[in-house]
């Protein structure tokens, strides 16, 4: 389950697919326009790519993520995990357990967020890039 803190990824719902498998929709606040949303997009496909990952058959989920991950880095100088929540951002992001990639993603290939699934995961898709159009239309299609 994603946890949310205010403008950060969040699940709207989640619902049965063909096959048993369970689709999560995000949702998430208006698209950063930040030179720091790029980054964080790039970041992503070049991590996916390096770790043998592969971003979630639902696209809206990977792009809520960066979108979030690109928020903290405007507002924290960090990419912070969007999907959790902390008392104190700030001293998070500082100690760096959770900016991404994780401790866990690091070690375990275990993203909380979703950004990084392994490809025995049944969320996880073929694709391990993400256009930045298809980030905008990612979140905008789920407000």
């Amino acid at each position: 389950m994603l946890h949310a803190s205010p403008r950060a990824a969040r699940p709207a719902a989640c619902s049965r697919a063909s096959r048993g498998r369970m689709l999560v929709r995000a949702t998430a606040e208006p698209v950063t326009e930040s030179k720091n949303l790029e980054i964080m997009r790039k970041f992503s496909e070049q991590y996916a790519k390096r770790s043998g990952t592969y971003f979630c058959v639902d696209k809206s989920v990977t792009a809520v993520v960066i979108q979030g991950l690109a928020e903290h880095k405007d507002t924290l100088g960090a990419a912070l995990c969007p999907c959790r929540h902390y008392d104190d951002k700030e001293a998070e992001a500082a100690q760096g357990y959770w900016n991404c990639p994780c401790v866990p993603m690091r070690e375990r290939k275990e993203c909380h967020c979703m950004l990084f699934l392994t490809e025995d995961n049944d969320f996880a898709g073929r694709d391990q890039t993400i256009t930045m159009e298809e980030i905008k239309s990612g979140i905008s299609g789920m407000l």
